[in-house]
Formats: C-alpha cells, sequence, structure tokens
C-alpha cells in the first residue's frame, strides 16, 4: 500500500470516527493521533491526514450540499457511515484541494469504497463523484494540476 492510499485510508477513518462521536471539531488530533496508533505506528505523513480531516471539517457544509445534489435519492444522514464518509474526503479532494488531480481523488474513493464499504459501494461512490465532476468540467472549474496533468500524459504519449 502506498504512503498516499495509507494516509487517505487513516483520513477516512479519522472522518468516520469524528463523524460517528458527533463531529467534535476538538477531537480531530486526538482521532488522528489514537488512528496512527492503532494501524500505522511508524507512519512518517501524519500531517497530509490532519490536513486533510481538518480541509473535510472546514468544508462539511459546502460537501454536504454537494452530496445532496449529486446523490438526489439518498440524504447525506441516510446514507451508510462508511459511503458517506468516504464520499466527504472524496468530494473534499476533488472539489477543493487543488494539489490532487481529479482522477486520483476519484479513483482513490473508489477503491476506499471497495474496500471498507458495502457491495455496491465502489459504484454508488464512482456515480457520485463522477457527477460532481462532470459538473466542474461543464461549469469551467475544472482544477490546473488537472490540465498539467493531460498535458504530460499527452507528451508522453507522443
Amino acid at each position: 500500500m502506498s504512503n498516499r492510499h495509507l494516509a487517505r485510508t487513516m483520513a477516512m477513518q479519522c472522518i468516520f470516527e469524528w463523524d460517528f462521536r458527533g463531529r467534535e471539531h476538538a477531537s480531530i488530533e486526538e482521532i488522528a493521533a489514537h488512528i496512527k496508533e492503532e494501524f500505522a505506528p511508524n507512519f512518517d505523513d501524519e500531517s497530509y491526514v490532519v490536513k486533510q480531516v481538518e480541509g473535510v471539517v472546514e468544508k462539511i457544509e459546502a460537501i454536504d450540499e454537494l452530496l445532496e445534489r449529486f446523490a438526489p435519492e439518498w440524504k447525506v444522514k441516510d446514507m451508510t457511515s462508511t459511503d458517506r464518509n468516504i464520499l466527504r474526503l472524496g468530494v473534499y479532494e476533488l472539489r477543493f484541494d487543488d494539489s490532487i488531480p481529479s482522477k486520483v481523488a476519484i479513483n482513490e474513493a473508489i477503491e476506499l469504497g471497495k474496500t471498507f464499504g458495502g457491495e455496491a459501494s465502489g459504484k454508488f461512490i464512482n456515480g457520485v463523484l463522477g457527477a460532481v465532476f462532470k459538473d466542474m468540467i461543464a461549469s469551467g472549474e475544472t482544477k490546473a494540476i488537472d490540465t498539467t496533468v493531460k498535458k504530460e500524459e499527452k507528451e508522453n504519449n507522443e
């Protein structure tokens, strides 16, 4: 497992626990320390985990609004806790973290869904994040990193 995938897994676990505990902001660093101690005591990229979790917490209202909009058959509160929190991380990375290519954010969330969610989680997460991404394209809100990645891919294929 790559360091960044492990970091995303830990971030998802932190967001899940934060949500489960009633969304108390003060407990984020405590939760992150506990997750690190339990699952990856030698992990050296904890700042990434905390950055992602704090980003989700900071943007939670906007993220949940996007989830309601792009998963119209589901209220956020009715989604499984696992899917809801994987989607929250995925939407944050897709929509609000300019350092992560959109396709990476989507693919990583799908993998988390397949690993931790139910039988249909991967497809559900793919559908929701795919709809968010299509809306970003349609509204001209793509990330600069996506343009850079496409340019590099094109140059490598020539």
